[in-house]
């Protein structure tokens, strides 16, 4: 709990993928600085995930290398900037009644609340003297979406108070959880990735380039928190890893329930496999494009695998949400504790397919002081960690001088609204560092706030792919 990461994913899991719906690619200050256009700038080893065909294009380093570079962001598209800012700066104040009905009714919402942190350990690629290129990664992703319906906000910020309980006292028969919490979403993810990519060009002349790409990507499980009341029917799983120190209490003892407990670090509980396809064109000296799909696979989980099936709604002990520590109270009640919404059995495994994208760019290199470009990323499945909504945008890198670039445009969709990206970058023939937000009116704005920073300052890159 002590750490950035550990705290960062135990609030997803109490919001419960991003799924919390993520915005892509945060960690990549440049990315992030255009809002998340990237498909047609991207290249070396900041290609992973988003298109392995950049890898072989002209102009990307033979060799680069880069440590540590980190995103995070939170937004929310009914909380106001002070409400959201509460959870971060009075975690341990008490809440008062009159705030407690407050938070009610902002929560009510379906999208109430987003949290996205990614966190790239290395990366490096190297040009394979005309073979292709080769690239590799580790990369931290946690991924939250909140939405709740009017019943469920009320249910967590009242407890046992909520209207919905009182209506039992009159006769009401009491709804099942399906109909109660209908429209409501709380999912999660922590994946560690760990990325091999490759990028070749195909076609090579004066006026004509084309290239392609395969990734591969090995997937550990840190957790995943899956709860969606849609269409009259509920779906809620869950599994974490022992680093969050849950209380299953009989559960545990139940010779059916994989648990999994002590050890340190990111103990997986659950592992998979992805691959990303790409392809990328340039024409003449300018016109760039690019399209690939990402994340083609799947993941099982095992460890402290538990599963909720439609039920009664269950009335809670107590008062619900009773402190501005919201990733820890939440989580209390909606994973397996004692006063828990759900009631939770152990599975033996569950296999969920990755959040598959379809990503398309159109680039405009002007010079090499002038870059304009725009994107387009669909998502293909309905699972924790995929997009809710397609993600579009337009983006510009801008060098008024050599050795710095501005970075800007406009992006929306995605979970969020409208944002207007900033990013600035060192940028020398060796060395890079920048930092940028997804947002720059959504780190001050009171309605639909959204407060991002990426950033990285241990990048380094030699030569150039003719």
């Amino acid at each position: 709990m002590k750490l950035l990461l550990p705290g960062l994913a135990l609030g997803a899991l109490a919001l419960a993928p991003l799924s919390l719906h993520a915005q892509n690619e945060l960690s990549n200050f440049g990315s992030t600085g255009r809002g998340g256009v990237a498909n047609t700038f991207v290249s070396d080893y900041q290609a992973i995930g988003i298109n392995p065909a950049n890898l072989a294009r002209i102009g990307s380093p033979k060799f680069s290398i880069g440590l540590l570079q980190y995103g995070v962001g939170i937004g929310s598209q009914s909380l106001t900037r002070e409400q959201m800012l509460r959870f971060v700066k009075r975690v341990d104040d008490k809440l008062t009644t009159a705030e407690k009905q407050e938070l009610a009714k902002a929560f009510t919402s379906d999208n109430a609340l987003n949290l996205n942190a990614d966190v790239m350990t290395f990366g490096a690629s190297v040009d394979l003297l005309g073979i292709g290129t080769v690239a590799i990664s580790n990369q931290q992703r946690v991924v939250t979406h909140m939405g709740l319906n009017k019943n469920m906000a009320e249910i967590l910020f009242l407890g046992k108070n909520a209207p919905i309980y009182q209506q039992y006292t009159s006769g009401t028969t009491i709804p099942l959880v399906s109909t109660a919490l209908q429209g409501t979403r709380l999912q999660m993810s922590w994946l560690n990735e760990f990325n091999v990519a490759f990028g070749r060009r195909l076609l090579d002349n004066d006026m004509f380039q084309l290239s392609a790409g395969v990734g591969y990507r090995y997937i550990e499980g840190v957790g995943v928190v899956d709860i969606r009341a849609e269409d009259g029917k509920l779906e809620a799983f869950g599994a974490v890893s022992p680093l969050f120190d849950i209380n299953y209490g009989k559960l545990a003892q139940n010779p059916q329930f994989n648990y999994r407990q002590g050890g340190s670090g990111l103990r997986p509980v659950g592992t998979g496999n992805g691959v990303d396809l790409g392809a990328s064109m340039e024409i003449g000296k300018s016109l760039r494009l690019g399209l690939s799909v990402t994340d083609i696979g799947s993941m099982t989980w095992k460890g402290n695998l538990l599963t909720a099936n439609d039920q009664k709604l269950k009335q809670l002990s107590s008062e619900g949400i009773g402190s501005y520590n919201l990733f820890k109270e939440v989580t209390q009640l909606v994973t397996a504790g004692t006063d828990s919404l759900f009631q939770y059995q152990p599975s033996a495994s569950r296999s969920e397919s990755l959040p598959t994208k379809l990503r398309a760019g159109a680039g405009l290199r002007i010079s090499e002081y002038f870059e304009v470009g725009v994107d387009a990323t669909l998502p293909m499945n309905d699972v924790a960690g995929n997009l809710p909504k397609p993600f579009v945008g337009a983006g510009v890198d801008y060098k008024p001088v050599r050795w710095l670039r501005l970075s800007s445009g406009l992006s929306g969709g995605a979970g969020y609204g409208f944002s207007l990206p900033l990013g600035l970058t060192l940028a020398t023939k060796h060395y890079e560092a920048g930092i940028s937000t997804r947002d720059l009116v959504g780190l001050f704005t009171s309605e639909h706030p959204y407060v991002s920073v990426a950033a990285g300052f241990l990048r380094f890159k030699f030569g150039e792919q003719k």
